[in-house]
C-alpha cells in the first residue's frame, strides 16, 4: 500500500468511527505533482462560499456523489464542512464494501454505519472483518432494516444471535453470505426461514453446526431460494437436500462440494424438481453414481457448469447420457473421474459444442485419440479456452497437435505428463502464440566427474 492509501484508509476508518473531519489525525507524506493539484483543488472548493457551491444544486452534487465509492466520499468529506455533510449523507451510502478496511473495522464502525446509514444502506460487505461480533451486528440490524445484501463471510465471531436480529429487523434480506462463521448452526436458518421470506441466495459453507433440521426450516420458509452455497457440510443428509427440492424449486445454483454425507437419492430429488439448474457442484461426494447424471440429463437440460471432481464412481455412460441432452454445457470438472476413457471425450465433442472449459487432471485413462476428438469438434475450434490435462501420463505430443486448430485455447496445465516434450510445447505455442503453457521437466543431470559421486538434484517447475 503505498503513503497516499494509507493516509485515504486512516481517513476512512477515522470518519466512518463517526469522527469529525476537523479531529482527524494528521499524517504527513512527501507532496508529488498530483498531490499539489488535489490541494490546489481544495483550497477552490473548501471554502463553503466557494462558487461551485454555490451555482449547483445541493441535490445535483448529491447525485454525483453517489456514484463515488467509500474512499472516493472520505475523500470528499475532507474538503469542506459543506462537502463532509454532503459526503456523508445517508443517500450516499447504499452499497459499502470494507474488505479493503477489513483489519481496522470493528463493531463501533458497523454501528456507526448503521446510524448514518439508517434506511438507505442495501448493501453492505464486511468480508474479512474478523473483529465484528453480535452486538455490533444486532445495532446494525435494528438501523437498517431495508438491507438486501449482506456478506459476513469469515466474520468468526458472530452467533446464531446475529441471524435472529437480521430476522426481526430485515425482511427485505435477498442474499446472505455466511461462509466459515463457524458459530453459525440451525438456530440462524430457522430464524431466516421466519423473518426473510424474501431470501433468494444464501452461503453457509463451512458452518458445521449445521445439519439437515436448519435447512429443512429454510426450505419451507424461503420458498424463493435460488442459491444455495452448502460447501463442506458433513451434517447435510439427503433428506435435507429433498426438502429444498420440493419446497425451493427455482434453484439455479447449487454448491455442494465436499457435503460427503449425500447419495443419489438427495440430487435425484433435485434434478426431478429443480428442472432451472445452471451451475451445480458435487465435488468430493463419493458415494455418487451415474444414477445422478442420467436423471440430470433427463430434466436439467439447462445445465452450464457441472463440476463433479473426485466423483470416482461416474463413467462414461453416466457422461453420455449428459452429453446427449445438456448442451447448453460450457465448463466441466472431471479431475479424478478415474474411470471415464476417451468415450467420455468423444461424447462431449459431439454433444457440447459451448464447452469453454475441461478439466481432466488425474483422469489416466485419456489417450491422444479422446483429445483428437475434442481437437475436431465445434466446440474446440470456437469456444474452448482452457484444458487441464496435467497428471494424464498417456498424453503426449499428438495431442498438442491436436488441438492447433483450438484457436481460442489461452491456458493448457501439463504437470506430470511424462511423455510431453518441450519441442511438442514448442509447435504448440507457434500456431498459438498467446497460449500459456504450464508445465515441468525434470532438469538433466550432468555427468559426473572421474573419481566425484554424482551430485543429487531435485526436480523443479517450468512455466512456459
Amino acid at each position: 500500500m503505498s503513503a497516499s492509501e494509507v493516509v485515504v484508509a486512516a481517513a476512512a476508518t477515522v470518519i466512518l468511527c463517526g469522527g469529525s473531519h476537523r479531529r482527524r489525525r494528521r499524517f504527513w507524506v512527501r507532496p508529488t505533482l498530483r498531490d499539489k493539484h488535489m490541494h490546489h483543488l481544495t483550497k477552490v472548493f473548501s471554502d463553503d462560499e466557494a462558487l461551485i457551491n454555490k451555482k449547483v444544486p445541493r441535490e445535483l452534487l448529491l447525485q454525483v456523489f453517489s456514484y463515488l465509492d467509500v474512499v472516493s466520499l472520505c475523500r470528499c468529506a475532507q474538503v469542506s464542512h459543506y462537502w463532509h455533510v454532503l459526503a456523508l449523507d445517508g443517500s450516499n451510502w447504499q452499497r459499502i464494501d470494507l474488505f479493503n478496511f477489513q483489519t481496522d473495522i470493528e463493531g463501533r464502525v458497523v454501528e456507526n454505519i448503521g446510524r448514518r446509514c439508517g434506511g438507505f444502506l442495501k448493501q453492505l460487505s464486511l468480508r474479512g472483518c474478523q473483529s465484528v461480533n453480535d452486538a455490533a451486528l444486532v445495532t446494525f440490524a435494528e438501523m437498517c432494516n431495508n438491507i438486501e445484501e449482506l456478506n459476513l463471510n469469515y466474520c468468526k465471531n458472530i452467533t446464531d444471535k446475529t441471524c435472529t436480529a437480521l430476522s426481526r429487523h430485515c425482511p427485505r434480506l435477498v442474499r446472505l453470505d455466511l461462509d466459515s462463521c463457524a458459530q453459525i448452526g440451525d438456530i440462524s436458518l430457522k430464524a431466516l426461514s421466519d423473518g426473510c421470506p424474501h431470501l433468494e441466495w444464501i452461503n453457509v459453507s463451512w458452518c458445521d453446526n449445521i445439519t439437515q433440521n436448519g435447512v429443512d426450516a429454510l426450505a419451507h420458509g424461503c420458498p424463493r431460494l435460488k442459491g444455495f452455497v452448502g460447501k463442506g457440510l458433513k451434517a447435510l443428509t439427503d433428506p435435507a437436500l429433498i426438502s429444498l427440492a420440493q419446497y425451493c424449486k427455482d434453484l439455479e445454483h447449487i454448491n455442494l462440494h465436499g457435503c460427503s454425507a449425500i447419495s443419489d437419492r438427495g440430487v435425484v430429488a433435485l434434478a426431478e424438481n429443480c428442472v432451472m439448474i445452471r451451475y451445480l457442484c458435487l465435488s468430493n461426494c463419493m458415494h455418487l453414481t451415474d444414477t445422478s447424471l442420467v436423471v440430470l440429463s433427463q430434466h436439467c437440460t439447462h445445465l452450464e457448469t457441472l463440476e463433479v471432481a473426485a466423483c470416482s464412481q461416474f463413467t462414461d455412460n453416466g457422461f453420455q447420457a449428459l452429453a446427449r441432452t445438456c448442451h447448453m454445457l460450457e465448463k466441466i470438472d472431471l479431475e479424478d473421474c478415474v474411470l471415464i476413457t476417451n468415450a467420455t471425450l468423444n461424447h462431449f465433442a459431439s454433444g457440447c459444442p459451448r464447452l469453454e472449459k475441461l478439466s481432466l487432471s488425474h483422469c489416466e485413462q485419456i489417450t491422444d485419440e479422446g483429445i483428437r476428438h475434442l481437437g475436431v469438434s465445434a466446440c474446440s475450434t470456437e469456444h474452448l479456452s482452457v484444458l487441464e490435462l496435467d497428471n494424464c501420463p498417456l498424453i503426449t505430443d499428438a495431442s498438442l497437435d491436436h488441438l492447433l486448430s483450438c484457436h481460442n485455447l489461452q491456458r493448457i496445465e501439463l504437470y506430470d505428463c511424462q511423455l510431453i516434450t518441450r519441442a511438442g510445447i514448442k509447435r504448440l505455442k507457434s500456431h498459438l502464440p498467446n497460449i500459456k503453457v504450464h508445465a515441468y521437466f525434470a532438469p538433466q543431470t550432468p555427468q559426473p566427474a572421474e573419481g566425484r559421486s554424482r551430485q543429487r538434484y531435485c526436480r523443479c517447475c517450468v512455466i512456459l
